[in-house]
């Protein structure tokens, strides 16, 4: 099982450079561990790409229609205490922004804050440099 930031997420759901290797890791192991507001984001995500006109209204409701069967079957870090304690603690620690910070305070309550006993695929530069510093082995393409 491995723990999937959005910016992973992203490309299994539109085509973009790394989606090959990301399916190619998700058939590998299928158990994907996400956050919470991890379909929030991916509705921002892919909201943002319609209004930069990288993305027809079309494709994006198949994207999300097939993000929402993909969270079906992940495993969900839900809000709680402990995530936001740890995404406070992050903040002062990384220069992270706010989602980042619980997507990574969400990685560490999963991994009962042992990192390295927990993979993150994670394509954002920051949160995969924050994550490496936690202790994290973070796999990017």
């Amino acid at each position: 099982m491995r723990f999937w930031d959005t910016s992973a997420l992203i490309p299994l759901l539109v085509d973009e450079p790394a989606r090959e290797r990301l399916i190619a890791m998700l058939e590998e192991d299928g158990d994907v561990l996400a956050w919470w507001g991890t379909p929030v984001e991916i509705a921002s995500a892919l909201a943002r790409r319609e209004r930069e006109q990288l993305l027809t209204t079309d494709q994006v409701m198949a994207a999300l229609g097939a993000a929402r069967a993909l969270a079906e079957s992940w495993y969900e870090i839900v809000p709680s205490d402990a995530v936001r304690r740890a995404a406070e603690r992050l903040l002062r620690t990384h220069p992270l922004r706010a989602a980042d910070a619980l997507q990574l305070a969400a990685a560490l309550v999963a991994a009962d804050h042992d990192p390295a006993s927990l993979e993150m695929v994670c394509l954002d530069e920051r949160l995969r440099l924050a994550a490496r510093r936690e202790g994290f082995s973070v796999l990017a393409v």
